[in-house]
């Protein structure tokens, strides 16, 4: 196994690649009773339109896929549900869905290989019928409908088709009604085998294990496969502009919700990490709670809390992203462009850049007392092309005047939307 290893937090990441292809990444933690395990497929809801391994046409999925497969994963031929399975062993397990990446997942303190058995299991061994397809649209089509009547998910999807014209991430994740009415079983199974061949994933494991231990444990659970050849994906080219300034919606909201957004370029693998943590400064700096605006909007009764403060990026787009709730979001854009304005004038003020600087690095090394933070975060970053310890090493390189740099080429307010859901 090739080791890794970081000082400024005392951390060793094992990584190997198995024959099959399966990349395996194990962090130990010394002293720690919990362990978690986390598996995920390089296939989101963003993964539609793709060429499969060995063949020359292109394969056009409904929008929902990724979600619906993730749902069906548990069921097993048996007539045994895993996830059932799974807490009768006394672990807390999930799956969830992202625009880039499908992940499986458990935390235990006791059963670690029984687990670890079942999750290897329903991994490697679909189970799909008409039957049990056509049952599922049901209960997802309720989890739609759950959606469409959430304010804060309509405020962010909004923001998305502001934002973005082709990019299938202006889509929700789950597809809609009419979409999951056109998955059938022979789809799934097409899109499992060609997503979910063992060379298109990771698994990241973290807690008391010896490395070389525990990858042989898994070795064993691993069914033997063929290391498949590049599944070609398919993406619309998406215009540098956005697609629209606003939209204002109207639903039950005591407050209005609101979603400022500004679209940015797709990164660079080698500079997105540094540029991400100059531009969380940035944000800290325009909004957070030591920021002028924040004190400001809070004495004035605009708002109550900090608003989130996001930057979200993959291969194929990327955005800021400032949530929240206020009474009037139109004073909150009014004065975040003035304080945006005001940075870009007369340059980010030194003493307070290198104070959130120093808050921001702080976020990181805590990032390194949860295990199931450092599994996640290891796995989400590794299929955005980015090693999670380069956020420690870039963090040095991360300059005022480099900051300054990112704020007049990313913070523009023709790149700039504004999603509001407000009261009736």
């Amino acid at each position: 196994m090739q080791i890794i290893e970081n000082l400024k937090v005392k951390e060793k990441l094992y990584t190997e690649k198995l024959e099959n292809g399966l990349t395996v990444m194990i962090i130990p933690k010394k002293g720690l009773q919990k362990k978690y395990a986390i598996i995920g497929t390089n296939f989101g809801s963003i993964d539609n339109n793709f060429i499969a391994p060995g063949e020359s046409e292109p394969y056009k999925l409904p929008n929902g896929v990724a979600h619906f497969l993730e749902h069906k994963m548990f069921e097993q031929e048996n007539g045994v549900n895993s996830l059932d399975r799974l807490t009768s062993l006394g672990v807390d397990a999930n799956a969830y869905t992202t625009n880039d990446h499908t992940a499986y997942l458990f935390e235990a303190t006791d059963n670690f290989y029984e687990a670890l058995d079942e999750l290897m299991d329903y991994i490697q061994k679909p189970y799909f019928t008409d039957e049990n397809v056509e049952k599922e649209k049901g209960i997802i089509g309720q989890e739609i409908n759950m959606y469409d009547d959430d304010p804060g998910w309509k405020t962010y999807i909004n923001a998305m088709e502001l934002m973005y014209k082709d990019n299938p991430i202006n889509i929700d994740i789950a597809g809609s009604i009419e979409s999951i009415s056109k998955i059938n079983k022979e789809m799934l199974y097409k899109t499992y085998n060609t997503f979910y061949n063992l060379s298109n994933m990771l698994l990241v494991i973290c807690g008391d294990f010896e490395p070389e231990i525990l990858l042989e444990e898994v070795k064993k659970r691993i069914i033997k496969q063929d290391k498949q050849g590049e599944i070609k994906r398919i993406y619309p080219k998406e215009q540098e502009e956005i697609v629209q300034q606003e939209k204002y919606e109207t639903m039950e909201v005591s407050n209005p919700i609101f979603v400022i957004g500004f679209k940015d370029k797709v990164n660079d693998e080698k500079t997105v990490v540094k540029k991400h943590i100059a531009i969380e400064i940035i944000l800290y700096m325009l909004l957070g709670k030591s920021s002028k605006s924040y004190k400001k909007l809070y004495e004035e009764g605009e708002i109550m809390v900090q608003p989130d403060l996001d930057y979200e990026f993959s291969k194929q787009y990327a955005h800021i992203l400032i949530s929240g709730t206020a009474k009037e979001p139109k004073k909150i854009v009014d004065e975040l462009k003035n304080a945006i304005k005001n940075y870009k004038e007369n340059g980010l003020d030194n003493e307070h850049f290198l104070r959130i600087k120093k808050k921001i690095y702080g976020d990181y090394i805590m990032e390194y007392n949860d295990i199931s933070n450092i599994a996640r975060m290891f796995l989400a970053d590794y299929f955005k092309g980015v090693n999670s310890f380069d956020y420690l090493e870039e963090y040095s390189q991360v300059t005022k005047e480099y900051a300054d740099q990112i704020l007049k080429e990313v913070f523009r307010e023709d790149n700039m939307v504004i999603s509001v859901v407000k009261g009736k």
